[in-house]
């Protein structure tokens, strides 16, 4: 999470470390109705996030989550400025990471471990105590005592013992982490895109390497002299050349785009960009210049740019070819100036030599996060072993004695690479997810509540750019947690987006959804508006095991009735099923002929799934409720994470005829967003407000018109 950098004249003592001086907080809040827990209100720029991904029926996803935090007290998590290696090949800090970012994680495949593409799938916010651990080549880490990393001797937590209840595998002196590393990078070492100097070393870089440039003499029909000055840059990586474009404009040198060559069976299309005055071409020649003083910042823009003119990185190994000796030899002068590795290979026949990146991938990445080229497809790891000579030797570990603002990720494939090391996903937020334990008193002790989001989203939705996709309420925080009947942020959203004409839909397991029937009922006239209940265990002593603290399932079940008696859509997320525990004939028919009786509009099911982290966490659980079990669910999930496709046809089999014999609909999530799925792409024009639409969105453009402090970024 980032917070502006402004100050405030004063700093109260019950807000996190860093928050109460920022100028976007408004303040931190504790009441007796919500004991233990801190309410932090600010305020945010966006209320929209867009969820990467696609699907034939919704090519976009678009989710709104007023409220930060996660509702269990996560073991893992890691400092937010630790960087991330996206699958761009570029690195983000945490704070940056959003559900649905594509990363890189790893796998096992055959003898090795590879990198391999993964999405974030949820990212929360929590505070811990912070250890510093320290590698051999200068990389640091913030984490959690708890936090595990992948060393040459398997997953080990931060901190741990040898015996006694904190018993595990912990990190010691020696330790070589695996991955990379961040090759002792600090952050004031990335270029600033936007300098000048990086700027005119890119365009030196690009223009060089690509761009045909110059004065030509001609015959004019009338037969006096002429002179032709021309700019040419043709590329079919449009990454670069808008680049390229963009950084000559700001210089006030307009180019006109043109189609350069068109596509082929073989070949992408091109296109390119150009221009013919005098006055233009001779003040990119004088950009391009040589800059024998030239700033770190040059240096880094002209290795980007020749990198993208020149450049490749064919499994992990980074090269620029050229045959002109002079930019041969300011490459070589700008990778000794970065401090990058490297090596010049012998020319071929006709000229052209290699510079090649030495130091595998941990110069690699140096080189990525030092430079920062535009073009994203030559940063790819797809399919590389991790395998470095990096020195990521553990040479301490040392207590910051402060509990501090950390943040954790989930992803596919159960890790994610941070700071250039291998970092295991957080287990306890992916079991709030599936097996949904979210009671009150596992409620996380820091809450982040974005109070204008109502208003800031009424904002976005007037865009003429917006082009009313459905939105997603509850696929990463619960909309109606505990938290909305004190602040009440649903109705303003719900107006903002029913005035808009956008189509909605609401994933939650909350009853307090039932405060907001009415207005959800206006709605529903307006645009298409789809709820949905996650109900997943209709044994009252199970469900109080599993979900201790949760609203019971009659409560919940009656929320989705009084939702079907005003005539809205409302589904059932009966996720998960556990084996041997809620799929027996018995307790299916039970729970689908409860479903029927309320009323529910569709049905969804899946298997219980444990990814890493989780299935630890699962498995103490069972040993203690159910210790007769244990052995069978090892069994079957000896292999993996998602119970074994025959278990899967097994259950399929039995499920769907029920589903049918109760008269009940299948339905299917969102496959962008993982909520229930909407029912429209879009919608012509809403009709005139209603009267509560009208009255909630008047109170939203009042507050709007209150707003005085500098909104934060999320």
């Amino acid at each position: 999470m980032r917070w502006s950098g402004q100050e405030l004249a004063a700093e109260q003592p019950s807000a996190l470390l860093g928050l109460a001086k920022l100028s976007s907080f408004v303040r931190s809040v504790q009441t007796p109705e919500f004991a233990g827990i801190t309410f932090h209100e600010v305020l945010a720029k966006s209320a929209l996030n867009h969820v990467p991904g696609s699907s034939k029926a919704m090519p976009f996803g678009w989710t709104i989550n007023p409220y930060r935090g996660c509702s269990h007290a996560c073991a893992y998590c890691l400092g937010p400025e630790t960087l991330i290696l996206m699958a761009d090949g570029r690195q983000k800090p945490l704070w940056d990471i959003r559900v649905g970012d594509e990363i890189y994680g790893t796998e096992v495949r055959g003898s090795y471990r590879r990198y391999v593409r993964t999405t974030v799938r949820a990212t929360w916010n929590t505070r811990k105590r912070g250890y510093r651990v320290s590698l051999a080549d200068g990389t640091t880490i913030i984490a959690s005592g708890d936090h595990r990393f992948l060393s040459n001797r398997g997953w080990k937590h931060v901190t741990g013992a040898l015996s006694g209840p904190a018993t595990r595998p912990y990190l010691t002196l020696r330790n070589k982490l695996m991955g990379f590393g961040a090759a002792g990078l600090t952050e004031i070492e990335q270029p600033q895109y936007f300098s000048a100097d990086y700027r005119h070393g890119y365009l030196c870089g690009m223009i060089r390497g690509d761009a045909h440039i110059g004065h030509h003499p001609y015959v004019r029909s009338s037969g006096r002299p002429g002179m032709i000055h021309q700019f040419r840059l043709a590329l079919a990586d449009e990454d670069a050349l808008n680049r390229t474009r963009f950084y000559l404009d700001q210089e006030g040198i307009t180019t006109a785009t043109f189609d350069f060559s068109a596509a082929t069976h073989m070949r992408r299309a091109i296109k390119g960009i150009r221009v013919a005055s005098k006055a233009s071409v001779e003040l990119i020649e004088g950009i391009i210049a040589w800059n024998s003083q030239a700033s770190n910042e040059w240096h880094a823009g002209f290795l980007a740019g020749i990198f993208d003119a020149e450049g490749s990185c064919s499994r992990g190994v980074l090269r620029i070819s050229n045959s002109n000796e002079k930019i041969l030899s300011q490459i070589t002068d700008s990778l000794e100036q970065l401090a990058i590795d490297h090596t010049r290979e012998r020319a071929n026949s006709i000229g052209v030599a290699n510079i090649r990146v030495t130091g595998g991938l941990a110069m690699g990445q140096r080189f990525f996060r030092m430079t920062g080229p535009a073009i994203s497809r030559k940063l790819t790891m797809d399919g590389l072993a991790v395998k470095s000579n990096a020195r990521l030797e553990v040479v301490s570990i040392d207590d910051l004695g402060e509990v501090m603002d950390m943040i954790d990720i989930t992803t596919g494939t159960g890790d994610f690479i941070a700071n250039g090391v291998i970092s295991h996903n957080c287990f306890a937020r992916p079991t709030h997810r599936y097996l949904e334990l979210d009671s009150g008193k596992d409620f996380d002790s820091q809450i982040i509540v974005k109070v204008n989001v109502a208003e800031v989203l009424a904002k976005e939705l007037a865009k003429p750019g917006w082009q009313r996709h459905p939105v997603a309420l509850g696929t990463n925080t619960d909309p109606y947690q505990r938290a909305e009947g004190r602040y009440r942020l649903m109705p303003g959203i719900i107006a903002a987006l029913a005035e808009s004409g956008t189509p909605f839909s609401i994933l939650t397991k909350g009853t307090l959804l039932r405060r907001d029937l009415p207005l959800l009922a206006e709605a529903s006239s307006m645009v298409p508006v789809d709820l949905a209940m996650s109900i997943a265990i209709y044994d009252d002593e199970l469900q109080q095991s599993v979900e201790p603290g949760t609203p019971t399932t009659a409560a919940r079940l009656a929320t989705v009735k009084a939702a079907r008696e005003l005539g809205l859509p409302c589904s059932v997320f009966m996720m998960p099923i556990l084996p041997y525990l809620t799929d027996t004939r018995a307790h299916l028919e039970r729970a689908l002929g409860q479903i029927r009786d309320a009323g529910a509009s569709s049905v969804l099911y899946t298997a219980l799934h444990l990814r890493p982290g989780v299935k630890e966490w699962f498995m103490l659980w069972l040993a203690d409720a159910h210790p007769e079990l244990v052995d069978r669910y090892r069994a079957l999930y000896a292999e993996g994470a998602y119970a074994p496709k025959e278990y899967r046809k097994w259950l399929a089999a039995k499920i769907k005829p029920l589903i049918r014999s109760h008269g009940l609909e299948r339905g299917a999530p969102d496959p962008s967003t993982g909520a229930v799925r909407s029912r429209a792409l879009g919608r012509a024009q809403p009709a005139d407000s209603r009267p509560l639409i009208a009255e909630e969105s008047a109170a939203v453009r009042r507050a709007a018109g209150g707003a005085t402090a500098t909104p934060t970024l999320f």
